[in-house]
Order: C-alpha cells, then structure tokens, then sequence
C-alpha cells in the first residue's frame, strides 16, 4: 500500500538540541490594560499603554482618558463619575480622568509563559557511516514552536508574519536524502540563532542576517533556501523586536511546513492577557506536515492527545508500524503534487543562481 509512495519517506533521526533564547524581563513600569473590543483581553492594539506622570507623583493612564470639567465650586470633576479622580499630567495642561487603573510591574510583575524548547525526537540511538539513524525512528518527527502576533511583548509588532516560502521542499528524493532533509531543518535553527547571538552582541540588523545566512549556507545545499528572502526577513523581524523562536517558526510557517496548534495566552499582568502566542508543530518539510495532518486521524494512538495544546504542541513523528498503516488513499496529496509542478523547470535555474549570488555575497562580500 505504501510503496509508491518510499521515495517521499523522510526517516528523521533525532534533532541535535537548539538553545532557544528567552526574551529579557520587561522592565518595571506603571502601565495599564483595558479589553476595549470584548474580545476577554487587552493584547490588541491600543488596549495596553505607558501610564502618564502627574504633577502630585502620581500616575494617569492615557487609555480611556478624558479632559476633566470645572464644577460649581471652580474646580474640576471628571465626567465618568466621582469614583474617578482628575490629575494634572507633569506637562500640564487640562486636568484629565481615566477609567482605568494603572498598574506598577515592580509591585505586580508581568507573568510570562515559559517559552517551550523542544528539540525534536531525544537521540537515542547510533547513526551509520551516512548518518542514518539506527536507533529508534520517527517518520515526520516535527518541533514544537511558536511564534507571537502583534500584542504588548513585541510592540504590537506582528511575529507570526509570513515572509514567503524561504525554505524550499525537494521533490522527494530517496532515502539517500534523508540527511540533507535534517541538515536543512538544522540549518535553519543554526542560521536564526546566529542572527539573533549576533544581534543582541550589537551587531545591525543586516550583520545579524548576513551572519545567519552564512551559518544556513555552510550546513546545507543552499539551493534548499532562498538566501535573499531570507535575509529580507531575518532583518525585518529582528528591527520588530521578535525572538529566536518567532524567527524559526515565521521562516518554516511562511514556508507551508508547520500546523498551527491554537492561540495561547504567553503573558499576562493581574490576569489580564496583554500577549498572546501561537503555537505550532513544524516539520522538516511541506510533505512531512501533509502527512501529518492526514494521517494522524487515522490512528487510534492520537485519538487522545490530537495536536496536543497551543502551549504544548504534541509533534511526535509516526512509529514505522504507524506509518506502515496509514490509508494513503485516504489522503489529498494535490497541494503537494501542485507545488512540484508549478516549479519543477523554473525553480532548478533560479535554485542555481541563487546559490551562486549567495556564496558571493555573504562569503565574499
């Protein structure tokens, strides 16, 4: 039943572990939040702000705030109602009101969800002269990551933007690809975590991206990476002030190779939601994903855990004998077959060019 399909098989052996950077702690500050659309968070924009200095040390959030009216008596009231005191900001002016409480993070820390570094299936076995796996295997093993859209940790800068399909499926290929199928999956990781090491040492934006695309390119084929996009996009999501992980998982997702899990809340202040994440199993290609999503239904073994939670994605590869029992008729390849059609003449010359300009640009600038 599943030998048409052997040469698409992609036998992964366990990732080597990756260091996921953590984002720093926020520095303290008066801040407030308030759920302006219902929607039961203020992790939208406009929904979280700076809270205001006042002239008598106290704080004023801008969210909400209205110009204070004089009363009967020459002073001033606010028109939300009594319970709501007026201040005069530090800048002067009008004095001016607000609804919403402002709230001192030294006091009241911002609660963040630890980022969840998942490596990939444990190496638990030996690996042959070509670097095939000889102990326990997983057939379309994938990663858990996530990544974040706009809301209060990135500046309302948007994570989860796709860039386009940097990282580019092979055809199949045989079983002799399967460690160049790894190494593309590991290349990725090594160059964004070059990128973003290089960053936060001091280096520009485009240093930083041209130092990830290095670290890709020396790995792996780079025929399998679009160099240019890549670079495009590891400058653009380093200047919104995104992470490793966002970076990973934005270069795979835009690529077609991970399944979004669901949407989670990673921080939060006095239970309020000011930032949520997005949570993704990805996989080492487009094909390992299609298989994924159309073969898990399937088996009886994840009937329970399905796709896990958005905090922690269940990405597990399949068992040889699950896989030897999947219905592959059952399934739609079409959006795979489609891909290989659309660019099986054009993309081998472009693929060419590309390998060439890049080796040029970052190894010779």
């Amino acid at each position: 039943m599943i030998h048409w399909l052997s040469s698409f098989v992609l036998l992964a052996c366990a990732l080597m572990p990756l260091g996921i950077a953590m984002s720093p702690s926020a520095h303290a500050a008066q801040i407030c939040a308030a759920d302006l659309n219902g929607n039961g968070d203020a992790a939208d924009e406009g929904e979280m702000a700076q809270c205001l200095a006042t002239a008598d040390g106290g704080t004023l959030c801008p969210i909400g705030q209205v110009d204070c009216v004089t009363d009967a008596q020459g002073g001033y009231a606010c028109p939300l109602g009594a319970a709501f005191a007026c201040y005069t900001p530090t800048t002067g002016g009008v004095p001016a009101c607000s609804p919403n409480s402002c709230i001192d993070t030294a006091a009241t820390p911002i609660d963040n969800e630890e980022v969840v570094d998942d490596p990939g299936a444990p190496n638990d076995g030996p690996v042959d002269a070509d670097g095939n796996c000889l102990g326990t295997i997983e057939i379309f093993g994938g990663r858990a990551l996530r990544c974040r859209p706009p809301g209060a940790s990135v500046t309302f800068q948007n994570c989860c933007k796709d860039k386009g399909k940097i990282v580019k499926d092979g055809m199949g290929g045989s079983l002799t690809s399967i460690t160049t199928k790894i190494a593309i999956a590991k290349g990725v990781f090594t160059g964004v975590k070059a990128a973003y090491t290089a960053f936060k040492a001091g280096a520009t934006a485009g240093e930083a991206a041209s130092a990830g695309a290095h670290a890709i390119i020396v790995g792996i084929d780079p025929t399998s990476i679009a160099i240019s996009l890549a670079i495009n996009y590891m400058i653009e999501v380093l200047l919104q002030g995104c992470d490793q992980q966002d970076m990973e998982t934005g270069m795979l997702r835009g690529s077609g190779m991970c399944h979004e899990v669901g949407t989670y809340c990673s921080s939060s202040i006095l239970g309020i939601c000011i930032q949520k994440a997005r949570g993704h199993c990805c996989f080492n290609t487009r094909l390992g994903r299609i298989i994924q999503e159309q073969g898990r239904p399937q088996l009886a073994a994840f009937n329970s855990l399905g796709w896990g939670t958005p905090e922690h994605p269940y990405c597990r590869g399949f068992s040889a004998e699950e896989f030897q029992a999947l219905d592959f008729s059952r399934m739609d390849l079409s959006e795979y077959y489609s891909d290989i059609e659309a660019r099986a003449q054009s993309d081998i010359q472009i693929d060419m060019k590309e390998k060439i300009d890049a080796t040029l640009s970052i190894i010779h600038p």
